[in-house]
């Protein structure tokens, strides 16, 4: 089955021009598209689809505000916003609003379809590079709450190793590397700690392990 896609942007010529590129692929169907925030929101709940790309900046309701509608409603489509490096500062924003991912407008066409297949096999886009810029500089911190602290205790020491690590923006691969095991071993740790913390995927477990202090910004 092709994974269905949303394009929600206010640009005619941007949403036209991702339109293309993803066509080009066998897999991938772009079934609709958005020029505001409140398109996208009706049109994700009329269209089903599996991955919505998302710009911020768009009239009438705000990317920000249509993420959070569309992953309220539960309706199982994904959401990748689209920013720019002058847009840094709402992406953390969009991460806490559930988000999946984020990827530059400027991104690649490559970047552009891997970023559409990782976020509809239910994985999260988080690009170590911008990762680290983005959430070291604008993750909000406040002190961790005992609830917080009591939710991270049910995590065993490697656990928290392997949450610090995909909070640092390495996937799979690379934590494996790091801790010299496989990559199968990451891939069950992983899923135990998003079990143990109740969270929908990676975005979530990079947000709370920033909010709860286990990793700070800046930290390596």
């Amino acid at each position: 089955m092709s994974i269905r896609v949303l394009l929600a942007d206010d640009q005619e010529l941007v949403r036209a021009g991702f339109r293309m590129i993803l066509e080009t692929q066998a897999d991938i169907e772009v079934v609709g598209d958005a020029g505001d925030g409140v398109e996208a929101v009706t049109a994700t709940r009329r269209l089903r689809p599996d991955v919505v790309l998302m710009d911020i900046r768009m009239p009438n309701l705000d990317g920000l505000q249509a993420t959070s509608r569309i992953v309220g409603a539960r309706s199982g489509s994904r959401v990748v916003i689209l920013t720019t490096f002058d847009l840094d500062e709402y992406v953390y924003q969009a991460l806490t609003a559930g988000a999946s991912g984020f990827l530059l407008k400027n991104a690649p066409p490559e970047q552009l379809i891997g970023a559409v297949r990782v976020v509809a096999a239910g994985d999260a886009l988080l690009s170590p590079s911008i990762t680290r810029r983005v959430i070291e500089q604008f993750a909000r911190l406040p002190p961790p709450g005992a609830s917080t602290t009591m939710t991270l205790a049910g995590l065993t020491d490697r656990e928290r190793q392997v949450l610090r690590l995909v909070a640092r923006g390495l996937s799979n691969a690379e934590i494996a590397a790091e801790l010299v095991v496989s990559d199968a071993t990451v891939k069950t740790h992983v899923a135990h700690l998003l079990a143990k913390l109740r969270l929908r995927d990676r975005v979530q477990a990079v947000v709370l392990a920033y909010e709860s202090g286990l990793v700070r910004p800046g930290s390596t």
